[in-house]
């Protein structure tokens, strides 16, 4: 089968790989429908994130079809449609029957304080073959996969995998209340979703911070007030606009990105391009996006960090933080507890996740696709793969960039005044 495979930083192939078998009784096979690439991804891809082992699949967002079922995967059947959750749990472990998925004390093979085990992600992770194929096993398949209604599109769904719910994560994470001002670092998919949820928990007001054109204008389009960062200080722009008092949640939606730069500004000099094999050392500089954060909030205001850090990264302004009476909440996405309501909030139209897609390509052109990513080409800001599709027989590439963003925004997320905004627990 096909694959997108990791051999080095700035080297990734798709290549011809072994199907995958069943190894445990738990385990599924799922014939894959839709991947996606995340910033994630390019974290490794740039080496900001070490530790990946060269072979390594990479992907942890999927939605597919079960082919194959271990014997005690109880609740499914073959030919079920269902999507991926992007970190793995046993579903039985003390933290998994809490809701606290991403910290599994199972589902990690590295032990029990090795932290979350994802899909394609470093030897820390697991590691487990990635979701960036045609075909994927999936451990803990019981726990592990959700089945679809048939009303969710795979274009729906590829984004409860991962990136939706990371979104809903972090604004409840950042304790929105309705009618409360909030910040949101960094407009990519992830801080989009965030925008989307914090919308859907009330917040009053929201304000987006990033510098690419493309993706301000999808914040804006949302409702939220935007910030340009390389045209304006965003910390006075910040504080002229809240009479002061700056804003009482804040969300890092950039992560390790934002290390010498933020909202996705590559770390000039540091960060290797495609096929340089130099590695900067993470850590050796503040986060811009965590400085800003924390300087925006007004006081006793709440702090929620989605994006992701390396576990080198040392740097925090953690006296500003400490002297301002911060509440500080941060952490891996535990997805198997959110895509079931986020499912329910799509059938209710509430919201339809897929209008972020800006383009759908077929996993043979996924390297340029990375490429076009990686470069954050204008347009470019969720890339949906089709494993089964062929370049000659694409089903649905959307490739037009900013037009399709266009028509997208109008229609997407919730609504300026979402009707009876809950924040269920």
């Amino acid at each position: 089968m096909k694959a997108v495979v990791y051999h080095a930083v700035g080297d990734i192939r798709l290549e011809d790989v072994p199907e995958p078998r069943l190894q445990a009784p738990t385990d599924a096979i799922v014939r894959l429908t839709a991947s996606a690439i995340c910033g994630t991804d390019l974290h490794f891809v740039r080496g900001t994130v070490g530790g990946m082992q060269p072979g390594t699949i990479l992907g942890h967002e999927g939605v597919g079809i079960v082919e194959e079922l271990g014997e005690d995967v109880r609740n499914l059947q073959v030919g079920d449609r269902v999507v991926i959750p992007s970190t793995i749990a046993c579903g039985n472990c003390a933290y998994c029957r809490a809701g606290y998925f991403a910290q599994c004390d199972v589902a990690n093979p590295n032990g029990k304080q090795a932290g979350t085990a994802f899909y394609g992600g470093p030897a820390g992770t697991g590691p487990f073959h990635g979701l960036q194929a045609e075909k994927a096993r999936v451990p803990f398949a019981n726990i592990g996969l959700v089945r679809l209604p048939s009303d969710i599109s795979d274009d729906q769904a590829i984004l409860l995998s991962d990136i939706f719910p990371t979104g809903y994560f972090g604004a409840e994470m950042a304790e929105i209340r309705p009618g409360d001002t909030v910040a949101v670092f960094g407009c990519g998919p992830v801080g989009l979703f965030a925008i989307a949820s914090a919308r859907l928990l009330g917040a009053g007001r929201v304000f987006a911070i990033d510098q690419y054109p493309d993706r301000l204008r999808a914040a804006q389009r949302q409702g939220a007030e935007i910030i340009d960062f390389n045209r304006e200080d965003p910390i006075a722009t910040l504080q002229r606009l809240t009479g002061g008092i700056g804003v009482d949640r804040a969300i890092d939606a950039v992560g390790i990105d934002a290390e010498h730069g933020c909202c996705g500004e590559q770390p000039t000099g540091h960060a290797p391009a495609p096929n340089d094999n130099a590695q900067w050392q993470p850590g050796d500089a503040p986060s811009q996006a965590l400085e800003w954060a924390v300087q925006a909030l007004a006081k006793a205001g709440t702090l929620s960090i989605i994006g992701v850090y390396s576990p080198e990264a040392m740097r925090f302004p953690i006296g500003q933080a400490m002297n301002k009476n911060l509440t500080i909440n941060m952490g891996n996405c535990h997805h198997r507890k959110y895509i079931p309501r986020l499912i329910e909030m799509i059938q209710a139209r509430r919201i339809d996740p897929a209008k972020v897609l800006t383009q759908v390509k077929p996993m043979t052109d996924a390297i340029a696709a990375f490429e076009a990513f990686d470069r954050r080409e204008n347009g470019w800001i969720k890339v949906e793969l089709q494993p089964q599709a062929s370049s000659g027989g694409e089903a649905a590439s959307s490739g037009q960039g900013e037009e399709k963003l266009d028509e997208a925004i109008e229609q997407t997320f919730p609504a300026s005044d979402p009707t009876a905004p809950q924040n269920p627990r």
